[in-house]
C-alpha cells in the first residue's frame, strides 16, 4: 500500500510540479519520507531517518513526511522535527501539490475521500501494477492502528479499477497486484450510487481484460472467505495460487480479544478448504506473539495451527502496544521476555517447516514471470503460486513468462534452469 500510495505522489509531483525522480539524495529539491506506523520500530526509525536527510540535503531542499505515521502525529512533527516543510495523512496524498507550496502545511485528515479521485499514471515496476481497490479499514482489532490512520474503509469505483487495470496491460504489464485493507471486503460501502458487487465479482470481471496473464492481491481478512471467493479463486486461472490469510493468533479466546472476529475452528476450516480445491496454493499469514493475558497453552494454539496449515511464509512479530488502539491500555502486557522466547520458538519451527516444503520443489517445473535482474547474471521473477525462482540469464527474459525446473531450492529463492 505504502508502495502504492508513493507512486500515486511521484505521478502527481511528475504531472503537475514538474518534478522528476533523482537516486542522488543531494541533488533533490524535494525529499519524501512515506511511513508505516503498524509497529513501534519503524516510528523511531522515522525521526533518525529525517535527521540524517536534513545534514545531507541541499539548500532549499523540501522534506515532507507522509504516510500513516503523519497521520497519528500530525503537526507535532515539527515539534520534533523543525525542518520538515509539510506533513500529508495516508488518506491526503492527493493534497501533495498543495503540500509542497505551502509553508508548514499538514492535512492529516482519515475520513478525506479520495475514493474516485483519479491519479495520474506512475509504476515503479513496467511488468506489473499495484491498484488500489479500497482505503481504510472498518475493522477494530484491539492492536491496530490502522483505522486510525488510514479512516473507514470506502470501496473505489469499479469503472476506476477496470481502467487502471487496462492502462496497465495496454503499457505491457502482465499482472495486477489488488490492494486494500480487506481486500475481500469489497463492494460494502462506496461514496456514492454503485452497481452490488463483491470481491469474487471483481475478480471474474478483472480476469476478462484481454493480455491479463496474473491477478494477485492482498490482504484479504478470514472473516469473509466464503464459499464463493474460495471456489472463484480455486477455479479462475488468471488468480494466482497464492493467499495471504492473516491468523494474528490461534487462540479463540485471544482472537476475540483482538476482536477478529473468527475463531480457530473457522480459520483452520477456511484454511483447509482452501487447501482441498487448490492442491498448489501457498498461504502465507501474520501472526502476532505475547498479545496482552495470552498463555503458554494459548500460544500453543497458535502452533497447533501452524502445524496444521504448514504456511509457507509467516510475517511473525511480538506484540507492539499502539497509541489510540485498545489493548495498549490492557494491564496484562506479558513480559519481554517470555514475548521473545516464544517468537524464537515459533520461528525456528516454521524455519523447519519451511525447509521440508522447499525441499519439495526441487525437480518441480514452474511457469515464472520474470521481473527483475539479480547480481552475478541472475534474473528472478514468480512462479503461479509466488515462490521467487532464479535463473541465469539477461534482461531479454524480463517480461517473459517461461517454463523453469528447479534444481537448486533454498529458502528464499528456488534456484533452476530454463526448459
Amino acid at each position: 500500500m505504502n508502495v502504492r500510495d508513493s507512486e500515486h505522489m511521484i505521478a502527481e509531483l511528475k504531472s503537475k510540479e514538474n518534478y522528476e525522480l533523482t537516486q542522488d539524495i543531494s541533488d533533490a529539491d524535494l525529499i519524501l519520507i512515506n511511513t508505516c506506523s503498524v509497529r513501534e520500530k519503524p516510528v523511531h526509525k522515522l525521526f533518525s531517518e529525517v535527521g540524517a536527510f536534513e545534514k545531507v540535503k541541499k539548500k532549499g531542499a523540501k522534506i515532507g513526511v507522509c504516510g500513516c505515521t503523519a497521520s497519528h502525529l500530525g503537526g507535532e512533527i515539527f515539534k520534533k522535527a523543525p525542518y520538515v516543510d509539510f506533513v500529508l495523512g495516508a488518506r491526503n496524498i492527493s493534497k501533495i501539490s498543495t503540500a509542497v507550496n505551502t509553508p508548514k502545511f499538514v492535512s492529516t485528515d482519515i475520513n478525506y475521500d479520495e475514493s474516485d479521485y483519479a491519479f495520474g499514471e506512475f509504476r515503479g515496476s513496467p511488468f506489473k501494477s499495484y491498484i488500489n481497490i479500497s482505503i481504510g479499514c472498518d475493522k477494530k482489532c484491539t492492536y491496530c492502528i490502522v483505522p486510525h490512520t488510514r479512516g473507514d474503509e470506502i470501496s473505489i469505483p469499479l469503472n476506476l479499477i477496470l481502467n487502471e487495470a487496462k492502462k496497465a496491460i495496454d503499457s505491457g504489464a502482465k499482472e495486477i497486484f489488488l490492494l486494500g485493507q480487506n481486500v475481500n471486503n469489497y463492494g460494502k460501502r462506496f461514496s456514492s450510487s454503485h452497481e452490488k458487487i463483491d470481491f469474487s465479482d471483481l475478480l471474474v470481471k478483472l480476469s476478462e481484460i484481454n493480455g491479463l496473464e496474473r491477478i494477485r492481491f492482498t490482504s484479504p481478512h478470514p472473516l469473509h472467505m466464503d464459499d464463493k471467493f474460495l471456489e472463484v479463486f480455486s477455479q479462475n486461472d488468471k488468480i494466482c495460487k497464492s493467499m495471504h490469510m492473516p491468523l494474528q493468533s490461534g487462540n479463540t479466546k485471544v482472537l476475540k480479544e483482538m476482536k477478529r472476529g473468527y475463531t480457530k475452528e473457522w480459520f483452520l476450516d477456511r484454511a483447509l478448504k482452501l487447501r482441498s480445491l487448490c492442491p498448489d496454493v501457498s498461504i502465507s499469514t501474520d501472526i502476532i506473539v505475547a498479545f496482552p493475558g495470552e498463555s503458554d497453552e494459548e500460544f500453543m494454539d497458535t502452533m497447533d495451527v501452524i502445524e496444521k496449515v504448514r504456511f509457507e511464509q509467516i510475517f511473525s512479530f511480538k506484540y507492539s502496544p499502539r497509541p489510540m488502539t485498545k489493548a495498549a491500555e490492557f494491564t496484562n502486557q506479558v513480559p519481554e521476555d517470555i514475548a521473545s522466547k516464544r517468537l524464537t520458538f515459533l520461528q525456528s519451527r516454521h524455519t523447519e517447516i519451511l525447509d521440508e516444503i522447499v525441499a519439495a520443489q526441487k525437480d518441480k517445473i514452474f511457469d515464472v514471470y520474470f521481473e527483475e535482474l539479480r547480481a552475478n547474471g541472475g534474473v528472478a521473477g514468480r512462479s503461479f503460486n509466488n515462490f521467487l525462482v532464479q535463473v541465469n540469464g539477461s534482461e531479454e527474459l524480463l517480461g517473459k513468462t517461461l517454463k523453469v525446473r528447479v534444481d537448486n531450492p533454498k529458502r528464499m529463492v528456488l534456484y533452476g534452469n530454463l526448459i
